[in-house]
Order: C-alpha cells, then structure tokens, then sequence
C-alpha cells in the first residue's frame, strides 16, 4: 500500500473555489460503479397444481381465520400477535439491521469531529505565535479545530456495502413476516388439536360413563343368576378399556394448552374455548396459480434478498482493486491565552488529499472477491430451494385436503354402519341369538369409528391451515399491522357491542374427567362433507353400551 498526503495553508479565497471543484468531480465520478447490478432469477414454475380443484374463493385474503367462525381462535391470534416472544425478537432484529443500515450509509457522507487541547511546552528555542511576544522557555498553549474526512466514493464501494446493508434489512423485515405467518398457523393448528382431542376426550368418557352402568346392570343380573361370571368380567374388562383411555388424553390436552400457552408469549395455563370441533366452518378455497406464489411467501422474498445483499458484495469486494481517495481538512485556532483564543491571526486551516493505492496484497482482494461470489452462487441457489420447498408445500396441503375429505366421508359412513351394527347386536343379544362377545365387538367397533371421525375431522382443518400456510398472501401483512399495534382488534363472525370478544360465545376450558351432561352418539345416516358448511350436527341419541 502506498499514500500521498497535501497540505498546504488556505487562503480564504481559494477554499470556496477548491470546494466547488471537489464536488463537481464528485458528482461527475460518483456514477460509477464497479460489480454486478442485481437481475431478478429466472425461475421456472408449472402453470397449476396438481391437486387444485376449487375454484371460488381467494385464499390468499385477509385474516382467513375468521372463516371458521370461531371467536376463541380469533382472540388467542390476537393475543400471540401483541405477546409473542419470537416476533419480538424479530422485531429487534429488525432494529439491529436498520442501525447497520444508517451506519454504513453515513459513509457516503462528510465526517465531522472537533478536537480541544491545552499544552504546556518549555523550549529555548520557542519561536512564538502572533499573538505572544517574546521567546519565553514556558509557554501555555491552548487549540480548538474541526476536523473533516471524506472518502470519495468513486468506484462505488460505500454505495455497494449500503445496497447489501438496505437487502439485509429488506430481508429481516420478510423474516419477520415469516415468523408472524409460522405464529399464526401453529396458534390455529394448535388450538385445532386441541378441540380434537375435546372430542376425544368426550367420547372416552361417555363411553367408559355407559360401560359403567351396564357393568352395574350385569352385576345384578349375575346375582340372580341370569348371566355367567364370564360374561360379567367380559363386560367389566370393557369398562376399563374405556376408563385406561381418559389419563392419555387427559395428558395429551394439559401439554397442548402449555404449548399455546407458549406461543401466546405466556406461562402454561389453560385455554378458553369456543366452538365445538364439528361447529367449526369449513370454507371453500383456492390456490391460485403457482407463479403467484414468488410474491405471496415472506421467505420467498427473505431468500430473494439475501441474493441481492450477496450481489451487492461483489461489487464491494472488486472495488479495493481501484486507488483510495479521501479528503481531509482541518479548521481551528491556537492561542497561548484563553482570552485571546478568537482574537487575532492566530486562525489555522489545512486542506489535503489521501490517496491509497493497493499495489501487491498476495491474492487478499481476489480471494475476497471469489469469496463474495460464491456466497451469492449459495444465495441463489437457496432461492431457488426455497421456491421448490414452497410448491411442494402447496401441493402436500391440497391432497391431503382433498384426501382428508374423501377420507372423512367413509369415516362419517363408517359410524352409521357400525352403530346400526351395535344396536342390532344388543337387540340379537336380548333375543338370546347371539353371545355377549359380539356385542362387546360392536361396541368396540363404534369407538374406534367415533375417536377416528373426530381425528379425520382435525385433520381436515388443520390441512386448510396448512395450505394457508404455505401460500402465504395478503394476510401476512394485515397479520403484521396487528402484531404492530396498527390494528385494534380481530373482527369475529359474531361481534358484540363495546366488547374486544363475545365473552358469552367463549366457554372456560372444561375440568378434566367430569361427567358428560349430554350422551355422545353419531347419526345413522351421515351425509358426505362438502366445503363451505360446518360438520353435519350429531342427533342426541344412546351412547355406546
């Protein structure tokens, strides 16, 4: 590295003219700019999913949580908006990138820094200042200056960094939004499954609470005789089948409303309630069309601008091939008294130019530059992994969607028939045609046909979920005003006047292991489900026996 320096004493009337000079080259040389301009990617998308065959509604619109008619699920996205820990940790991030921005930007400016000093010297020799006379050997010497340094930015370098520091920001914000979209899906998701496993619940104990009575009504009939030991302790062994499945679930419930809790950004507790699982709406939906997709996910555009940050580097890197050059100057006063410091010739100023020349750095600039490079082959290449991942998640949430229903409507049949099938074997049983065992067969039978149909229909919500998911669209954004503070609340199906939430829509979470004030039962004849309308209602009848 070499560096020249000039300076020389100002005159008053040459520093506007070298100015008006300084800034006319810069403006002339400013233009230029070593590296690549960045270009969009290419990318190459089918033209429709495999699996789309809806064709009504948008599902990229806004705040699609509201379409399951569910004010609970709506006040728990609210509260995880404003309380999440993981959108206030990209919020932070947020801030360090816009520090990192403004710092690298300031740059392109002028820096401006003031010094003060104050010197006691003993000289023979001193030679003394305008404003002192005489040749004292101890002399006080007081000085304020301002300093100025400026590096030109001719080939760009300052502007290339600043352009990666403006991507980086650009990306923390999408990240941010991929963080509030991940919140908002696993909040739904979660809440889903834990109306599911309601369900569950409230099938295990109607039927362990039905088992118990007929466990009550065999043990008499074995006093007086009617029935064997055997076909007591079948019936008594059955009972505790259904009693050793209400502890799991039990479990299963507290750990998923401590998950909630979690995300909500508050210690584990229990979760309030709206709807039941088969009183939520399933909506009608569409996908769009592929292409659409590249604008619609918040960590599409985060990898799209990592490329942009990568891109700008090189530019950066190849730019320390080219000479240096700064401005300095200096502005100040010295006197030997404090009264005398602005009084007098005693005004100093300088001006200089420093030029740095790299002339032989052993490889170091073309390995920064190789280096630069292929971190953006690596950015561009998670681009486009990225997008891949993207259309396969679209596609994996519409099968499973439309196999779910295909799935959930032999399930709903499923029920019908084995229920015809548990009350033809009690009425055979009654008769004296058939043993206790296949009874005990039906039984099981119908709660397996009833814990399955509640899973299936879980599972169908929580593939919408998904498949919102991974369209990502408008509402991420209306998300993100909310989780901002610039929304005042999630609207609900049902609004109630003066009130954040219909607290009478809102039931408390239900106390584990308590007694069912309506039997469970399925309808004998289940219709297929089609989008656009709740679950077909369960008719009251007898619980399984």
């Amino acid at each position: 590295m070499s560096g020249t320096t000039a300076r020389r004493q100002l005159d008053s009337r040459d520093f506007p003219a070298s100015c008006s000079l300084i800034f006319f080259l810069t403006l002339t040389l400013g233009g230029c700019m070593v590296g690549p301009d960045y270009r969009q990617p290419q990318v190459e998308v089918m033209n429709k999913y495999r699996f789309d065959h809806e064709t009504s509604l948008e599902i990229a619109g806004n705040m699609w949580w509201e379409q399951f008619r569910d004010p609970a699920m709506n006040e728990l996205i609210r509260v995880a908006l404003d309380e999440n820990k993981d959108i206030r940790i990209a919020a932070a991030r947020i801030e360090e990138f816009q520090g990192r921005f403004g710092a690298t930007r300031s740059e392109l400016f002028p820096q401006l820094n003031s010094d003060a000093g104050a010197e006691r010297l003993r000289s023979p020799f001193a030679v003394p200042l305008p404003s002192q006379s005489g040749t004292d050997a101890f002399r006080n010497i007081y000085q304020i200056s301002i300093n100025a340094n400026w590096e030109l930015d001719i080939w760009g370098r300052i502007r290339r960094l600043t352009e990666a520091a403006r991507a980086q920001l650009f990306a923390s914000e999408a990240g941010r939004r991929a963080t509030i979209l991940t919140l908002v899906t696993s909040v739904a998701s979660s809440y889903i499954n834990l109306l599911i496993l309601d369900r569950q619940l409230e099938i295990a104990l109607a039927t362990a609470a039905s088992r118990a009575e007929t466990v009550k009504v065999f043990e008499l009939r074995y006093e007086g005789g009617i029935i064997s030991q055997l076909e007591l302790a079948q019936m008594q062994s059955q009972f505790e089948i259904a009693a050793a499945a209400i502890p799991p679930l039990e479990a299963s419930i507290g750990q998923q409303e401590n998950a909630i809790s979690v995300l909500l950004g508050r210690n584990p507790g229990p979760i309030r309630r709206g709807r039941e699982l088969a009183q939520l709406q399933l909506p009608r939906v569409s996908a769009g069309l592929p292409a659409e997709l590249l604008t619609r996910r918040p960590d599409i555009s985060e990898a799209e601008q990592n490329i942009v940050a990568a891109n700008a580097q090189i530019g950066a890197a190849r730019a320390l091939y080219f000479p240096k050059i700064s401005l300095t100057g200096m502005l100040g006063v010295a006197s030997t008294q404090l009264s005398n410091m602005f009084i007098g010739p005693a005004h100093m100023a300088a001006f200089g130019v420093l030029t740095s020349v790299p002339i032989f750095t052993a490889g170091g600039i073309a390995g920064q530059v190789k280096q630069a490079e292929a971190r953006r082959e690596q950015a561009l290449f998670n681009y486009q992994r990225v997008i891949l991942i993207a259309l396969r998640e679209v596609e994996d949430a519409l099968v499973a969607l439309q196999k779910t229903r295909e799935q959930l409507n032999a399930v709903n049949r499923r029920v019908a028939a084995s229920r015809t099938y548990l009350e033809m074997a009690q009425l055979r049983y009654e008769e004296g045609y058939i043993s206790f065992i296949e009874v005990l067969d039906a039984q099981r039978t119908l709660f397996e046909a009833e814990t399955t149909q509640a899973d299936v229909q879980g599972r169908i919500f929580n593939s919408l979920v998904n498949l919102y998911k991974a369209l990502g669209g408008g509402w991420v954004v209306e998300a993100e005003d909310m989780a901002l503070g610039e929304a005042r609340r999630i609207p609900t199906s049902e609004p109630s006047s003066g009130s954040r939430r219909d607290e009478a829509s809102v039931t408390p979470p239900r106390p584990l292991s308590r007694p069912l004030s309506r039997p469970i039962s399925t309808p004998s004849a289940t219709p297929d489900v089609e989008p656009g309308t709740a679950f077909p209602p369960i008719p009251p009848g007898t619980p399984a026996k």
